[in-house]
């Protein structure tokens, strides 16, 4: 088995690089958070030229106790990659946090956890625990999701208060469904259908490349965006178009605070350290919302906001964003544009 340690230094993020019969073998740090991420993102760019004969790629995750979302975020492009050579690649003796890490994000097809390979016996993974570890204390908090179970059974009551008068004002507006639902990537990637109360036209999504983008970076944002209804105006102003999410917290995919959860095609145009705000469950509110989310042009500060709240987060931190949520609500200055 030849090893890379004196062909020059490859910026692998911690990771050991050897060859064995064709097979090239990436064994992978103890933890593989952002900044190994960062360094791994192109490594198989850096690679694949050295070892030309590289018939298989396996990813050794026997040592490996945490993969996080920018982990997760720098094994794309390398598995675009070897599709793209026609390498077949696979993960070896993944723990369960790391089996739990890449069924999230949905790459448990691409990327198939086998044993061993080619007559080289694998080592026991470190991480055999049934409840594996954590990306962020947020996500495992039992006083967090009690008060979203709680808080979502009192939004719900209140959507259905509201919603057989809403959903007339909607229909009598613009034809069309009173409920818009939208795929969006949660903890880890984890992809599910955000809810809605529809306040654009019907066919807003095939519009929207006729819309001028006024943010910077990877969302989308238009002050006086045209596809936005007469009804859907006041929805987003009073912030009654987001009632439906109180079901996605109930169930789960979203908390009542976090960051802001993205679209799939925002993800793709992330940077690897972006990808950190996956690592706590998205909010139906949260720093971007209670910072003026109208005025929020620039990505980055969106970045810098989702990270700001990860790293003050506590039980009391959800509880004073969630009062400025409701100040906010019915002030002048509340909603969306």
């Amino acid at each position: 088995m030849t090893s890379l340690a004196a062909m020059g230094n490859v910026p692998n993020g911690g990771v050991s690089v050897s060859l064995h019969r064709g097979v090239l073998f990436l064994g992978f740090p103890r933890r593989f958070t952002v900044c190994e991420a960062v360094k791994f993102h192109h490594c198989l760019e850096e690679l694949l030229p050295l070892y030309p004969d590289t018939r298989r790629i396996v990813l050794d995750f026997s040592r490996t106790e945490l993969i996080d979302s920018s982990g997760l975020g720098s094994l794309i492009p390398n598995l675009k990659l070897a599709r793209a050579r026609a390498i077949p690649l696979q993960a070896w003796s993944a723990g369960a946090q790391v089996k739990l890490a890449l069924s999230l994000m949905g790459l448990e097809k691409a990327l198939p956890v086998v044993e061993g390979t080619e007559g080289v016996n694998p080592t026991q993974p470190l991480n055999t625990k049934d409840w594996p570890a954590i990306t962020h204390p947020s996500v495992r908090s039992r006083p967090k999701r009690v008060l979203d179970i709680v808080g979502a059974m009192v939004g719900l009551t209140i959507t259905l208060l509201l919603f057989p008068f809403l959903a007339l004002a909607i229909r009598l507006d613009s034809p069309g469904p009173i409920l818009f639902g939208q795929v969006r990537l949660g903890w880890m990637g984890r992809r599910f259908r955000l809810w809605k109360l529809r306040s654009m036209v019907v066919n807003a999504e095939a519009l929207r490349s006729t819309v001028p983008n006024e943010a910077t970076g990877a969302f989308f944002k238009n002050a006086h965006d045209p596809r936005i209804s007469r009804v859907g105006k006041f929805l987003r102003r009073t912030s009654l178009d987001e009632l439906p999410q109180f079901w996605n917290v109930l169930i789960g995919d979203m908390s009542l605070v976090g960051t802001r959860p993205p679209t799939p095609d925002e993800v793709e145009r992330y940077a690897v350290p972006n990808w950190q705000r996956l690592d706590v469950r998205p909010g139906l509110t949260g720093e971007w919302q209670v910072n003026g989310r109208s005025k929020v042009l620039d990505f980055e500060d969106v970045i810098l906001l989702d990270l700001r709240y990860q790293d003050h987060w506590s039980f009391g931190y959800d509880l004073r964003l969630i009062l400025k949520t409701v100040a906010l609500i019915f002030s002048k200055h509340s909603g969306a544009s």
